[in-house]
């Protein structure tokens, strides 16, 4: 199983001393993600991912500490920044290109490893709190942006709980592309969705001319 390489950006900074390779972080992250997405988070051993990654055990614990440690920084690492927010000049494309940069990341290494450890995370504080950090306060801050601007374009009066919004995009779309079986002659089911949500989002919003 394949999975895409880690950004560059995501890797740790080197500690004083003997420079670290940064090839190995990224090996190890990479094989953080296919051994979670083949045997969850319960079955994850660092043995498993450092055999995976082909370095030592130590030298992975020179890294990590431990297995939590290990997925919270891979958390940290494939996190869905979504992508640049650029104003499109209106609400319908902006979030267009937010619902569809949605559905491009949970179809990508973000979304396999949401779908790895979401089950631990309703029991694990740590990961939890990495998790909403790094999936869903990014997506809300980029809501918060679209909704703003569209506010000020006079295309919607100013929404008096944006959070609401950023919940009715983040829950549609990981729950159509995680549980909804994808159809054979359907393309992206993460498109799919994003195009059929887009036109109730305006509607809810109370934007001109839907």
């Amino acid at each position: 199983m394949t999975t895409d390489h880690l950004p560059e950006s995501s890797t740790k900074a080197s500690p004083k001393g003997r420079p670290r390779d940064v090839s190995r972080d990224r090996a190890l992250m990479d094989a953080t993600l296919t051994e979670l997405q083949l045997h969850g988070y319960s079955g994850l051993t660092t043995a498993a991912v450092a055999r995976r990654a082909g370095v030592s055990t130590a030298t992975l614990y020179r890294r990590w500490r431990s297995k939590q440690d290990l997925v919270v920084d891979a958390a940290k690492a494939w996190a869905d920044n979504l992508g640049p927010d650029h104003d499109t000049g209106s609400l319908r494309t902006d979030m267009s290109a937010l619902l569809k940069d949605k559905a491009t990341a949970l179809e990508g290494a973000s979304g396999r490893l949401l779908r790895a450890v979401l089950g631990e995370a309703a029991h694990n504080r740590s990961l939890a709190d990495v998790l909403f950090d790094a999936f869903v306060i990014p997506l809300q801050d980029r809501v918060f942006a679209v909704l703003d601007r569209a506010a000020s374009r006079k295309e919607i009066p100013p929404v008096d709980d944006p959070l609401v919004v950023a919940e009715m995009v983040i829950g549609p779309m990981v729950s159509h592309t995680f549980l909804v079986p994808p159809q054979e002659e359907a393309g992206s089911p993460g498109t799919d969705i994003a195009e059929r949500l887009l036109p109730y989002l305006l509607r809810a919003l109370g934007a001109r001319e839907v």
